[in-house]
C-alpha cells in the first residue's frame, strides 16, 4: 500500500564529504509521481573539485596501497552494501518504482556482488611473458605490467542504477583507478548512499566521487582534461555525443549503448521453457533492460500457439501493484517522460498496422497510482520487419511477433538491424545451436535461456550497440594500461 514519503536531500559526494549546492532538482516516485528527493546540481566548480580529489587520491594513499590491500578494501565495499541492504533497497525502489521482489533479488545483491567479483581481477588475470632471442644469443625477457588508467568518469543509466554503476565502479576501483560518477538524474539515490559506505569501510578520500546533474554535468566530465577514461551505459545518441566530446583529449571510452534485441523460436523449441524465458526477456523490469527482447521471430508452423501462450503469460503472470506487495512483479516505467515515449510507440504501432494481442495503452487504477508512470505490457503481431516499431528501440514492456519460414531467412532478419547487443534463440536441435549461434551479430547470444550472466565473460555490443567489452579479463583492457618491460639478459 502507499506510504507517506519524506523528501530527502541528495548532496554530491566529493573528497569524502557530502556537498550541497542549493541548486536542486526533484526526484520523483514513478508509482505516484510524488517528489521523494532533491538532488544538488554540480556545476563546473564541483566537477573540478571531484576530478582534483580523484587525482590526488590516485597519487596518494589509494595509489600507494598494495594490490592485496586494495582488493581487501573493494571486498569490504561489497560487504558494506550488504550490511545496509534495506537502505539501498528502499532508495532504489523510491527512484525506480520497481517491485521489492525484483530489486531485492537483482539490483542490490548484484550491486554488492560486482565489488566482490572484481576485487581479485588482477590477481586472477596475469599478463603475458616472453623469452626473446637476440643477436648475441643471450636473449631478453619481456613481461607486461598493468597500471591503473587513472581517473575514470562513470556515466550510468536509470534502469538498473546500482547494478550498472557498480559494474563499472567495481572493476575500476579493483584495478587501482579513482572514479567520478554521474548517475542518471532520474535515479541518483543509491550512488549517493554508496558514499556513506565508502567512508564507513575506510576508502581514502577522493577515491569515489559523485556529482549530480543533467547532460551539462556529464559534458563537464567527458571534456575534462583531468579525466583519463569514460565508461557509459545508455542510449546510442548520447554515446555518439560522448565519443565526440572525448576526441579532443583522446580519452579512452567504453560505451554500452542501445539495442533492438531479437528472439528466435524454431519449430522444435521446448515451448514451456521458451515462454517462461521470453516472458522474462520481454517484460521484466517493465521492459527496461538493455539486453531485453523487443522483436521475436517465430516459425510459421507454431506462430499462433506461441502468440497465444505469450498473451497468456502476460495475462496470468504479470501483477501490477505497490512495490512492497509480495505479489507485485510488474511496476511502472521510470519517469513520465519515458512513459510518454513508450506510449508514443504504442500509438505508432496502430498506425503501422499492428494487431494488438495484449495491452497497448496505460492502466487506470482510480487511485494515486494514476499520477505515476505506468504502461501496459504489450504484445503485437502484424508489424512488418522493417516498420519503425520493429526497428527502433522502445525500451518498454512491448514485443513484436513476426513469422518466419526457414533458418537462413531468420538469421538474416535477426541481423538486419543497426544494433547488435544481444540475441536469444530456442531449439532442441544441438546441431542448429552451433550452426546458428556464431552467425548472429550480437555481443551476447543466449540459447534456450536469457540473462544467464557470468561477470568473467565479455559484455558489450556490436554495431550501434557499443564500443569495447567489459567483464573479467576483457575489462582490464579498459581499466588498465599495459607497459611491456624488456630486460636484456
Amino acid at each position: 500500500m502507499h506510504k507517506e514519503i519524506t523528501v530527502r536531500q541528495l548532496p554530491n559526494f566529493i573528497n569524502g564529504e557530502f556537498v550541497e549546492t542549493g541548486n536542486t532538482f526533484d526526484v520523483l516516485y514513478p508509482i505516484t509521481g510524488e517528489v521523494t528527493a532533491q538532488a544538488h546540481i554540480a556545476g563546473k566548480a564541483e566537477v573540478d573539485a571531484a576530478v582534483a580529489a580523484a587525482r590526488a587520491a590516485l597519487n596518494g594513499p589509494w595509489g600507494k596501497l598494495p594490490q592485496a590491500e586494495r582488493a581487501k578494501m573493494v571486498h569490504a565495499i561489497g560487504d558494506g552494501v550488504n550490511k545496509r541492504f534495506d537502505d539501498f533497497l528502499a532508495a532504489e525502489v523510491l527512484d525506480t518504482g520497481k517491485p521489492y521482489s525484483l530489486a531485492s533479488h537483482v539490483d542490490i545483491p548484484g550491486g554488492a556482488a560486482n565489488f566482490a567479483s572484481f576485487a581479485d581481477v588482477l590477481r586472477e588475470h596475469p599478463t603475458e611473458a616472453f623469452r626473446t632471442d637476440t643477436r648475441d644469443g643471450l636473449g631478453a625477457l619481456n613481461y607486461g605490467v598493468r597500471h591503473p588508467r587513472g581517473v575514470i568518469g562513470i556515466i550510468s543509466p536509470w534502469n538498473l542504477p546500482l547494478l550498472l554503476m557498480t559494474w563499472k565502479a567495481g572493476p575500476a576501483l579493483a584495478c587501482g583507478n579513482t572514479v567520478v560518477v554521474k548517475p542518471s538524474e532520474v535515479t541518483p539515490s543509491t550512488a549517493t548512499l554508496l558514499g556513506e559506505v565508502m567512508n564507513d569501510v575506510g576508502v581514502p578520500e577522493g577515491v569515489y566521487n559523485v556529482v549530480h546533474g543533467f547532460g551539462e554535468t556529464g559534458a563537464l566530465i567527458t571534456a575534462h582534461p583531468g579525466v583519463d577514461g569514460i565508461t557509459f551505459t545508455g542510449e546510442t545518441v548520447t554515446g555518439s555525443t560522448i565519443l565526440r566530446a572525448v576526441a579532443p583529449t583522446l580519452k579512452a571510452a567504453s560505451l554500452e549503448m542501445g539495442g533492438k534485441n531479437a528472439g528466435i523460436v524454431f519449430e522444435d523449441a521446448d515451448l514451456d521453457l521458451t515462454i517462461k524465458e521470453l516472458g522474462r526477456s520481454c517484460f521484466v523490469n517493465s521492459g527496461q533492460v538493455c539486453l531485453g527482447t523487443e522483436r521475436v521471430y517465430v516459425h510459421e508452423s507454431i506462430f499462433d500457439e506461441v502468440a497465444q501462450r505469450l498473451v497468456d503469460y502476460a495475462t496470468n503472470e504479470l501483477k501490477y501493484g505497490y512495490p512492497d506487495d509480495e505479489a507485485t512483479n510488474f511496476g511502472p516505467v521510470v519517469s513520465a517522460e519515458h512513459r510518454d515515449k513508450v506510449l508514443s510507440y504504442y500509438m505508432l504501432a496502430n498506425e503501422e498496422g499492428a494487431e494488438v494481442l495484449y495491452g497497448g495503452g496505460a492502466p487506470k487504477f482510480g487511485d494515486e497510482r494514476d499520477g505515476g508512470s505506468w504502461v501496459e505490457p504489450t504484445v503485437w503481431k502484424g508489424l512488418a520487419h522493417d516498420s519503425r516499431v520493429a526497428t527502433e528501440e522502445i525500451f518498454g514492456p512491448a514485443v513484436a511477433l513476426i513469422p518466419f519460414t526457414d533458418e537462413d531467412e531468420v538469421i538474416k532478419l535477426a541481423n538486419d538491424t543497426d544494433y547488435g547487443l544481444a540475441a536469444a534463440f530456442f531449439t532442441t536441435n544441438s546441431s542448429r545451436v552451433h550452426r546458428v549461434a556464431p552467425q548472429l551479430e550480437a555481443g551476447i547470444v543466449w540459447v534456450n535461456s536469457w540473462m544467464v550472466r557470468d561477470p568473467r565473460t565479455a559484455f558489450g555490443g556490436m554495431k550501434h550497440s557499443g564500443i569495447g567489452r567489459e567483464g573479467g579479463v576483457h575489462g582490464l583492457e579498459f581499466y588498465t594500461e599495459t607497459s611491456n618491460v624488456c630486460v636484456k639478459i
